[in-house]
């Protein structure tokens, strides 16, 4: 078994935005943020949050691992549902605090925990008349 990649800490902004390491910056609570994208269609499928412990794990696996916040524990995505998520391609952001994953779902290709295929599937709009927002299904 190979040992577990390990993450710097980030350096001056000069070398976290131009440099060539990769140098994660988790918030408060040690995580950062992860989009996962589908690599057929580019369709945005979820958010959720990676420690370094998952980060370190995706990156060595190839399949996407995150931090469960409401259950506090790690998660590789599919294990019980079977729909994995293989990383075709990982990026972060120019101050590298958030992650995008492109991925091909295994399984029935779903990423939601309600059974759909994508977790937006709302979109959310003001009700003038109401004077308050509203969520309107946008998948069937």
């Amino acid at each position: 078994m190979t040992t577990p990649p390990s993450f710097d800490a980030p350096g001056s902004r000069h070398a976290v935005e131009e440099g060539s390491a990769f140098t994660p910056r988790f918030d408060a609570n040690g995580l950062i943020s992860c989009i996962a994208v589908d690599a057929h269609d580019g369709r945005v499928l979820m958010l959720a949050h990676m420690n370094a412990e998952a980060l370190a794990r995706t990156l060595e696996t190839g399949e996407a691992w995150y931090w469960s916040r409401s259950r506090g524990e790690l998660w590789h995505k599919g294990a019980t549902s079977g729909q994995i998520q293989r990383v075709v391609e990982m990026r972060t952001d120019c101050d590298q605090d958030a992650v995008l994953i492109t991925v091909e779902v295994g399984g029935d290709g779903g990423c939601c925990h309600t059974g759909r295929r994508a977790c937006f599937y709302r979109s959310v709009s003001l009700d003038r008349s109401a004077g308050r927002a509203v969520l309107r299904p946008t998948d069937p």
